[in-house]
């Protein structure tokens, strides 16, 4: 099972697996907590969860004007379909 927070940039620490706290971390853009969402990404000083991440690759996408055929392939690329 994958952990539900990723953290970038650190090193990674063993676990005991007897400690089971779980901290509560909030995604920066839409202020919910990594209970509430998919999966959340840790940056230095930042957190962003799976769906403000989404958007914001929707956005790129949209705002760059990207023909749909090639964004759907960057989207599927995103969430691991495969063609």
């Amino acid at each position: 099972m994958s952990e539900k927070v990723v953290k970038l940039g650190a090193k990674r620490e063993k676990k005991n697996p007897e400690d089971k706290k779980d901290d509560l971390v909030y995604c920066s853009f839409c202020k919910r907590p990594n209970t509430q969402v998919i999966k959340m990404v840790q940056g230095p000083g930042v957190n962003i969860c799976s769906e403000c991440a989404m958007i914001a690759v929707q956005y790129l996408i949209l705002n760059d004007r990207m023909p749909s055929a090639e964004a759907q392939a960057i989207l599927d690329a995103f969430w691991g379909k495969a063609r």
